[in-house]
């Protein structure tokens, strides 16, 4: 598993930083909206941020309308190595599921 695999996961495991990441999944917004929407403390909430910032999740860039506001946009890059990574362990644990399907029928099929 990769480093960056490992902070993304990391990340993810917690509910409030899962939450930001729905929210941004919609439209990137400023941390003070997140807070609101996530009924956190702006601090508290800076803190999942540098988190989720860190982890490669997100990013900040400022504001097009407002040079003193940052917002917070989700990356792909992370999410599509998670997603890959996901989809080879749903593919192996598939195989694994057939083949002990399989077993199972046949030794069903020589009990008398």
């Amino acid at each position: 598993m990769s480093n960056t695999l490992d902070r993304t996961l990391a990340a993810l495991a917690d509910p409030m930083r899962r939450g930001a990441i729905e929210l941004l999944r919609r439209k990137p917004r400023r941390a003070g909206e997140l807070a609101a929407a996530l009924s956190v403390s702006a601090a508290r909430m800076s803190q999942h941020l540098r988190v989720l910032r860190e982890s490669g999740l997100i990013e900040g860039v400022d504001s097009p309308r407002d040079a003193r506001a940052r917002v917070y946009r989700l990356r792909a890059e992370p999410l599509t190595e998670l997603s890959g990574w996901l989809a080879e362990t749903e593919a192996f644990w598939g195989a694994e599921l057939a083949a002990f399907k399989a077993h199972a029928e046949r030794t069903r099929r020589r009990k008398p």
